[in-house]
């Protein structure tokens, strides 16, 4: 698998060479995170992971949404806090992120969703088939609540991957691309 990526990588590296073009990720204008203000200000006190947002061809890519972003530190979760806490925030945040960018719920192409089973001390970390039976727990939990966040039969695409830890104490990340549907206004002054 590894070989592949890397001949895909290779690949796609000469093509840009070769057509002098920047990938997408470099050319796209960011896009605000789903806290108002600007990534480490107020409405979310942690930078944006992975480069933040972008808008490009009428595709939004969101990046690193999780269960304490746009909110201020004094509201964050811990990762002791119900995961199906974490889940409810998380997605609140991409749906305002989605939104923010003139797109929809619905209009969600793919999603890549990214667990972890809560590090603390004072929460024993299972092995074996526990722990494949707790991360089979929060996979179920995950699909209860994420299923109310999309009309019948519109759900996107989705991989869902278990992970030993996600920054900001979080026990979910979101990533994926939505269809921009209504693009937002410009700022004044563009």
């Amino acid at each position: 698998m590894n070989s592949r990526r890397s001949f895909f990588g290779k690949i796609a590296a000469m093509a840009a060479v070769v057509t002098g073009t920047k990938l997408f990720a470099q050319q796209a204008a960011p896009v605000p995170a789903p806290g108002a203000a600007p990534a480490g200000g107020p409405g979310g006190d942690r930078p944006r992971r992975g480069g933040g947002n972008h808008i490009h061809n009428g595709i939004y890519y969101f990046s690193g949404t999780g269960s304490n972003d746009g909110y201020p530190r004094e509201d964050h979760v811990l990762v002791t806090d119900p995961f199906e806490k974490h889940v409810t925030r998380t997605m609140d945040a991409l749906k305002k992120s989605v939104e923010r960018a003139g797109c929809t719920m619905d209009s969600i192409i793919h999603l890549e969703v990214f667990l972890c089973l809560p590090h603390a001390d004072t929460i024993p970390m299972p092995t074996g088939s526990a722990r494949f039976a707790a991360h089979k727990a929060q996979y179920d939990a995950l699909n209860k609540i994420y299923g109310t966040y999309f009309s019948p039969g519109k759900a996107p695409s989705r991989a869902c991957m278990a992970l030993e830890w996600i920054p900001g104490d979080s026990l979910i990340e979101i990533v994926g691309s939505a269809i921009v549907v209504n693009p937002p206004a410009p700022p004044a002054g563009e």
